[in-house]
């Protein structure tokens, strides 16, 4: 499909393909989608194999399909067409584990059933705004942030899980962490070297991650950070702060029970009593 054809096809009829094992399922969305402005539902199907034939056959700009299917599953099928035939794929299904798979496969969108009107419209608007984008970099943000409504995670989690090399499968973690951190600012994203990382402070909202002498701010949860640091390194000392062991220089017990860490650049960070476990990290 040539430049031109997708911004015309972005603004004009959708043809779509429903593919799901259910009757009532595939009648309840063809209803839903002939209510949407520009969509045709020009075929419906009840099973991988026989989609997969009607995908060729009609190549529709859209096919929504379930992902928990006996035979051939949605994953599949998505698999088995191949990358120029395959129309854009938003994946329904009543369950969110597979939302990695999905982003895998390079679905658009990924919605829960039972559908809303509204969540229905974003994943057409979507599906528009990827047929009319030849930008490669706009397309795989649009999925991050979709994959991060399901999954509760910061669309900055999921970049750094795919920098990690950790989306496998239908799990996020995996033994590798890591070797630099992607913090995204300003639609540039800033790869710091996670050996690099002195210490790690929230502020609100957001992470403040310092390393040599500088500070990067990322919109990501302390969870969610921590997840991607190797333990052996970084260790979590109060609910506010990640430290890197590494730089650890002296450890300053105090009466009330709670110890001031020194580091080799001279900042002191608070580790709270309810973590005065871990001082054997530094020992």
């Amino acid at each position: 499909m040539t430049g031109t054809d997708s911004l015309n096809k972005a603004a004009g009829v959708l043809k779509a393909i429903v593919v799901d094992d259910e009757p009532l399922a595939r009648r309840g969305l063809r209803l839903r989608l002939q209510q949407m402005d520009n969509v045709e539902v020009i075929a419906e199907c009840g099973n991988g194999r026989e989609a997969r034939e009607r995908i060729l056959e009609l190549q529709p700009d859209v096919a929504f399909v379930d992902i928990q299917m006996p035979g051939v599953s949605g994953l599949q099928l998505v698999q088995q067409i191949p990358p120029e035939q395959l129309p854009q794929v938003i994946f329904v299904t009543a369950y969110d584990q597979y939302a990695v798979e999905a982003f895998e496969v390079n679905a658009v969108d990924y919605v829960l059933k039972p559908i809303e009107d509204q969540r229905l419209a974003v994943a057409l608007a979507r599906v528009r705004e990827k047929l009319a984008s030849a930008d490669i970099a706009s397309q795989r943000e649009q999925l991050l942030e979709a994959v991060a409504d399901l999954t509760k995670e910061s669309p900055e989690a999921l970049e750094q899980k795919l920098v990690a090399g950790t989306l496998q499968g239908s799990e996020w973690g995996g033994s590798v962490y890591p070797e630099k951190i992607a913090i995204k600012d300003s639609g540039k994203i800033t790869l710091v070297p996670a050996r690099e990382i002195d210490w790690i402070d929230a502020a609100g909202d957001y992470m403040c991650v310092h390393a040599k002498g500088e500070t990067h701010v990322m919109r990501i949860t302390m969870k969610e950070l921590e997840q991607q640091l190797d333990p052996r390194v970084f260790q979590r000392i109060h609910r506010s702060t990640i430290v890197n062991l590494g730089r650890v220089r002296e450890i300053c017990a105090h009466i009330n029970g709670e110890y001031h860490l020194v580091l080799n650049n001279g900042e002191r960070l608070k580790m709270s009593r309810s973590y005065k476990n871990k001082v054997q990290h530094f020992l």
